[in-house]
Formats: C-alpha cells, sequence, structure tokens
C-alpha cells in the first residue's frame, strides 16, 4: 500500500517483498512495491498540491505542525511498537529515536522565525533590495531501514514548513512506521498531497531521481549507494543532499574515566545491535590503558541481554535481515585470519528460534588497519580495538580513514580535548560522548564519504536546502523621472 493524496492506494500488481519480525523470522505481511506509474501518480498528486501549500500563511504551516508535535507525542509508544516489530530495535531504543524525531517537528515550528528575510534599505538613493527564500515545490526522501520513524522525520517537517509537497520512499524492509507517521501528519491537518509515502526498491528510487517534476532530493543509506544517488540526483539537474556510511572512531586517552569510556563504547557500538551510522565501532586506546580497556568492555558487553525487541529485559535485539545477520557474522573468521584477537564471539551464541535474526556482540582486540573488519563498515554488533602510543598515531589513524561521519574523544584534558575538535576531519565530534548527533537546531552530517553534496540535514542547513534564494532590488520613481541608459551604480 501507498499514501498518496491523504489516503491508502493499492500498489503494482505482482510485485512484493517479505516483511518479516526480525526476532522470530516470522512473514508478517506482502509488501506492494511501486512501479513508475504508481511514483509518477504521487508526483502529479504532490505537484498539484504544493501549488497552494507553497503559498500557504507561515500561521497556518505553523498551526498544523504544533498539532502534528502534539499527535507524535500522544502516538510514542505506539510508533516505536511499530519500529521493534519490523526492525527489531528494543523497545526503549525505539522510543528514543521517536523522540529525536520530534525535536525535528518541535524545531520546525519555529518556521516563521527561521524564514524571516534580511534587507537593506536605501543601498541607492531611493533604491532598496531585501531577500526572500521561496520552496522548491516537490522534493523526495529516500530513508533507511535502521531508523523507519526518525530519519523521516529529520526530512519532511522542515521541507513542508518551508512550503514544499513531500514524497518519502521508507525502506521495504521496515515502512509501517513511516506510514503511521504520514497519517499522523494528515490528522494534524494537513492538506491531502502535501505528504505522500510510496513503497518500492529501485524502481521507484530511479523514477525519482529522473522524474522532471522532483526538484531535491534527500537520502541516508550507505555510502556507495550514497554516491549513486548524488550522481544520478545532479545529473538530472536536482538539488542532492545524500548522507552515506561511517566508520566511526571513539579515542581513549590515558587520562581518560576508562569506567565511562567502556560503559560508552558498549552502549554506542552494541546499541541498536550496532545498526547505527553513528555506531562506535573503533575503539583507539592510546598509551597503556589497552589491557585494562578492554577487559573493562569485556565485562559489561558479556552482561548485556539479548532477545525480542518487546521484552522489557532486552539490551539488545536482532538484525533486520537474516542475510545481514550472517553477513555480519562473517567478519569474525576473517578478523582472525587477519591477526585479530578474538574476546568476545557473538556468532558462537545462539539466540531466539530458528529463523530468528539474532547475532551476540562481539569484541575485537589488536585489529589491524588492513583487515577487513576495519576497513568495512559492518552495521552490526562488532566493535573493534585497536592501540596506539600516542595521540598523534591516534589523530592519523582517525584521520586516515575514508569516512567522516562522527569521531569522539575521552580525555580528562580539556585543552587535549580542543585539540581534537579541531583536528579531527569528522563532522560531529563527541568529547566524552560516544554519539555526538546533533540536537534539532544544530545540523546533522559528516565529512569526506560521509556526505555528499552542500548541505547537511535538518537544522538550519535544512530550510536552505529546502528553498531557493531570491534578492529583490525595488525602486518607485515619480513620474517623468526621464531616461537612465548608464549601467546602474550605487550612488
Amino acid at each position: 500500500m501507498h499514501w498518496i493524496g491523504g489516503k491508502y492506494i493499492e500498489g503494482a500488481a505482482g510485485r512484493t517483498v517479505p516483511i518479516t519480525n526480525p526476532a522470530t523470522g516470522e512473514v508478517t505481511q506482502q509488501l506492494a512495491l511501486a512501479d513508475e506509474a504508481v511514483v509518477d501518480q504521487a508526483v502529479a498528486v504532490a505537484a498539484e498540491a504544493a501549488r497552494s501549500w507553497s503559498r500557504s500563511s507561515l500561521s497556518k504551516r505553523t498551526q498544523v505542525l504544533f498539532k502534528y508535535r502534539e499527535l507524535l507525542d500522544g502516538h510514542r509508544d505506539e510508533i516505536a511498537r511499530l519500529i521493534t516489530a519490523e526492525h527489531g530495535k528494543v523497545h526503549s531504543d525505539a522510543l528514543g529515536e521517536v523522540a529525536r524525531g520530534i525535536e525535528v517537528v518541535e524545531f520546525a515550528c519555529s518556521i516563521p522565525q527561521l524564514l524571516k528575510s534580511a534587507g537593506s534599505y536605501e543601498v541607492s538613493t531611493g533604491v532598496d533590495v531585501r531577500e526572500i527564500r521561496q520552496p522548491l515545490g516537490v522534493v523526495a526522501g529516500i530513508t533507511p531501514f535502521n531508523f523507519p520513524a526518525m530519519v523521516p522525520l529529520w526530512m519532511f517537517p522542515m521541507a513542508i514548513a518551508c512550503g514544499n509537497s513531500f514524497i518519502l520512499k521508507p525502506s521495504e524492509k521496515d515502512p509501517s512506521a513511516a506510514l503511521r507517521v504520514a497519517e499522523l501528519m494528515a490528522d494534524a491537518g494537513l492538506p491531502p498531497g502535501v505528504l505522500n509515502v510510496v513503497n518500492g526498491d529501485q524502481v521507484a528510487v530511479r523514477r525519482l531521481l529522473e522524474h522532471p517534476d522532483v526538484a531535491a532530493i534527500s537520502f541516508v543509506g550507505s555510502t556507495p549507494v550514497a554516491q549513486s544517488i548524488y550522481r544520478a540526483g545532479t545529473e538530472a539537474g536536482k538539488r542532492v543532499q545524500a548522507l552515506g556510511g561511517a566508520k566511526n572512531h571513539m579515542v581513549v586517552l590515558p587520562d581518560a574515566d576508562l569506567d565511562l569510556a567502556a560503559d560508552s563504547a558498549v552502549s554506542a557500538g552494541f546499541g541498536s545491535a550496532g545498526e547505527r551510522c553513528m555506531a562506535i565501532s573503533v575503539v583507539v586506546a592510546v598509551g597503556g590503558i589497552g589491557d585494562e580497556l578492554v577487559a573493562k568492555i569485556a565485562e559489561r558487553a558479556k552482561g548485556l541481554r539479548i532477545g525480542p525487541g518487546d521484552q522489557e529485559t532486552s539490551d539488545m535485539g536482532p538484525l533486520i535481515t537474516a542475510a545481514h545477520r550472517d553477513k555480519v557474522a562473517s567478519y569474525l573468521p576473517s578478523a582472525r585470519e587477519q591477526g585479530a584477537e578474538i574476546v568476545l564471539d557473538g556468532t558462537a551464541e545462539q539466540v531466539g528460534p530458528e529463523g530468528a535474526h539474532f547475532l551476540g556482540v562481539s569484541l575485537l582486540d589488536k585489529v589491524s588497519v588492513d583487515s577487513d573488519a576495519y576497513r568495512d563498515e559492518i552495521f552490526g554488533p562488532v566493535l573493534s580495538v585497536i592501540r596506539t602510543e600516542t595521540y598523534a598515531e591516534a589523530m592519523d589513524l582517525v584521520n586516515s580513514s575514508p569516512w567522516g561521519n562522527g569521531a569522539a574523544v575521552f580525555t580528562s584534558d580539556g585543552a587535549v580535548a580542543r585539540r581534537f575538535e579541531m583536528e579531527v576531519e569528522a563532522g560531529m565530534v563527541g568529547v566524552n560522548v560516544p554519539i555526538p548527533v546533533p540536537v534539532a537546531y544544530h545540523s546533522f552530517g559528516g565529512w569526506k564519504a560521509s556526505l555528499f553534496g552542500d548541505h547537511h540535514i535538518y537544522g538550519s542547513d535544512s530550510v536552505h536546502f529546502y528553498t531557493r534564494g531570491k534578492i529583490v532590488t525595488s525602486r518607485w520613481v515619480a513620474p517623468g523621472a526621464g531616461l537612465e541608459m548608464a549601467f546602474p551604480t550605487n550612488s
């Protein structure tokens, strides 16, 4: 099913994919996928809706967003349960995802202030100049499976607040949360067609990228796909922000609180089963702290309770699919062959019923920078530890990574922390904070192969991404002022 024009419509006949419960492996429904005709229908509906919505008052938009925030808040638990049922993450983590999405809606409620224009009076005799920002029209978002509610909420509230209509293409692995948040937007009073949800695969993505009436594309996913989306979208003349993958490092210095560092490494490495683009996947132990730090991480990791996300006793749920679980597990034998010390082997742990997508946590020590476990974005509960002698070696290691999404340093020295902030080549930096995801009024985005495009997502960057500037120069003169042939100057 697809949400187009404020109602559900059927998908293309014959093209479906199964949706499973990762905690059991059971197929819960067959999702109908969009063909090009369905995408074209969504774009046509969105284009028609954009014509009137773009002229709606800022007061009207704000009223809808305030009501939407209220509805999301009242349906937090319901949305979180939809996430857990299809993604598998534990309920508390799913609730946190919804909360971070609501923060962006709250920021979008300030759109009258965000769209205030600047101007200059009397730049020349009788001449005034002002800047205005106008919506693009129809914009689209392509979102990943790991945050099925939060990432869509990072996109469409700001796009809609700016006066655009929006087409969301969520992951086909867990679409129910995206559909539910779209329904709630309609309940908040959003006119039909301003927000649409198209369920699909590469067929839908390709059509959105090439459709002449789609002005901009927002994407979050893996780096190879982000690069492909950016190239195809920009070649089609669209504005594109494509957020890619990551290999986030956490540098632990000898003066750090090792208990805090160990707690942070476990929560940031294994939370949401490691299926986060901001997960810590590499701990860099500097100096002689390696043995003690690894022991503390292992002690905490052994105590994690792995089970279905809807059970309160579970700290970590399953991975999204059996295929992804098997891919993550495949890194353990290769890591051992490539010289790593396997402190914890999550593949040796059988959890849940046969067919479920569970995998235990793995901790690798003394990992080589040439190994697959270090070079690849594993996107699962595998934490690598690399040891360096000095801070300078640690910085060289972090900055040589092709990714630059996030990085963190744990230290008690403010001067060193500030130096790290300035020197590290990453878009989001944490100081004694393992997952430095910015709050909604700052923007989210990495450097290097973690971002393709000039604008980060949400925050002030989103206003510039979802609008285009126009400079108006005006002069009102009395009748009979006379002919002027010279090039105009400010005098």
